[in-house]
């Protein structure tokens, strides 16, 4: 078992997993750092100097930060966006190659090969 850890931790789709969730970590800094520094900011102006997040309501003595909760949800709403092009961006450039290794295949498929073409020139001569 010990070895089939090894081998699994090893293989280089568990080391792009990790660097993809450190870079993930990174990213989501900068997303907030956007949504809190600029995008808030932004919508405030519109809403009437509304900063999210402060907003919260105080029930008893705890007190609910929703704001905070809002600047959460538009982090997500731009992370989920930018992996959405991503992804398609990814589903595009894969179907474009497999769309050109297909074109390619059927003009292999149509010219004759080399030896088809000698046996054919042959065969004519033959014929002669």
């Amino acid at each position: 078992m010990l070895k089939e850890f090894k081998k699994f931790i090893a293989q280089g789709n568990v080391i792009d997993l990790a660097i993809g969730m450190i870079i993930g970590a990174s990213f989501k800094a900068i997303v907030d750092s956007f949504v809190n520094d600029i995008v808030s900011p932004i919508l405030g102006i519109f809403l009437g100097g509304i900063d999210f997040s402060q907003l919260s309501i105080t029930v008893g003595q705890a007190q609910i930060m929703y704001g905070n909760f809002i600047n959460s949800v538009i982090s997500f709403l731009i992370i989920a966006f930018v992996l959405f092009m991503v992804v398609k961006a990814i589903n595009t450039a894969k179907e474009r190659m497999s769309r050109n290794k297909a074109v390619e295949e059927a003009a292999e498929e149509a010219a004759p090969s080399k030896e088809e073409v000698l046996l054919t020139e042959i065969r004519d001569l033959l014929k002669k």
